[in-house]
């Protein structure tokens, strides 16, 4: 794959010795007017990347916060080409922060993954996370979108076995995503930073690509501790829980600022190394 925005980004964030701040939401949720209005919040409050979850009637990978978030959208109307739009409308005044699409296999193999891919990337999206794809049988997909230039994420997790790590490590594009603890999304007092953090370092070792570390990350101090050993930290249920009581649009974009500030200056402090000066600038021209 040529170099992406993601790969710019991530560029970026290394020359400046500073960690990458991925915030989760789901698209069409709390409303389907609001999901412009809280990417572009989420930008100005430090975001360097957005994963936006794209709904499905079975997220078999999610907690209650997320699942009861994709089921509100879904019955709003928050299809697949509301999320293609909505990137598009995102994307006619930001057209360098990276944003990946994270969801399931079903709606890929329904499409096509040629045509999905060509759509996804058409509409401004930069990589596609899917929960439920083995990576043992990914070789058609990601060949699929790789030839559009959509960048195919892939999962990690603490089960992962050194054959199929090593084998992550290998095929990996754009980030790869490592799960904190084996379970589903939510923020979670089983979060263990220092069990993590060994894992961590083994796959940024092989990895080609940055590791960031998500599931359980729900304020400053656990993105603080998480980000120590992983390239970045993406945080969702937290995120999502915070803007479910927004009254209008405004409401939840203010929220989703208000939310993710402390954690970027969080990071930007666990982010450097002793005396080195902190870096203030985005991850985008």
């Amino acid at each position: 794959m040529s170099v992406t925005r993601i790969d710019d980004c991530f560029a970026r964030l290394r020359a400046s010795g500073r960690k990458a701040l991925i915030p989760f939401i789901t698209a069409g949720d709390p409303s389907l007017e609001a999901t412009v209005p809280v990417m572009h919040a989420l930008v100005q409050a430090g975001a360097d990347v957005i994963e936006l979850g794209v709904p499905f009637s079975d997220p078999m990978a999610d907690g209650p916060t997320i699942q009861r978030s994709s089921e509100q959208a879904l019955a709003r109307g928050a299809g697949r080409q509301y999320v293609l739009d909505t990137v598009a409308r995102f994307r006619q005044t930001d057209v360098t922060t990276p944003v990946v699409l994270m969801g399931y296999l079903n709606p890929v193999e329904i499409r096509g993954a040629v045509r999905y891919a060509q759509e996804a990337v058409a509409a401004g999206v930069d990589g596609v996370l899917l929960v439920d794809l083995p990576p043992e049988e990914a070789e058609d997909i990601r060949a699929a979108f790789t030839s559009a230039g959509l960048a195919l994420i892939l999962l990690a997790s603490p089960t992962s076995s050194p054959v199929r790590l090593d084998a992550l490590c290998e095929a990996a594009q754009g980030y790869l995503y490592y799960v904190s603890f084996a379970g589903v999304t939510g923020a979670s007092e089983r979060l263990d930073s220092a069990a993590a953090g060994e894992r961590l370092r083994l796959l940024r070792a092989g990895a080609k690509v940055p590791v960031v570390a998500g599931f359980g990350i729900k304020d400053a101090a656990s993105a603080a501790a998480m980000a120590v050993d992983a390239d970045g930290v993406v945080v969702g249920s937290a995120l999502v829980a915070r803007m479910s009581a927004a009254a209008d649009p405004a409401g939840a974009a203010a929220l989703a600022g208000e939310f993710l500030r402390p954690l970027r200056a969080a990071l930007d402090g666990a982010g450097l190394s002793p005396g080195r000066p902190v870096a203030r600038a985005p991850c985008k021209e």
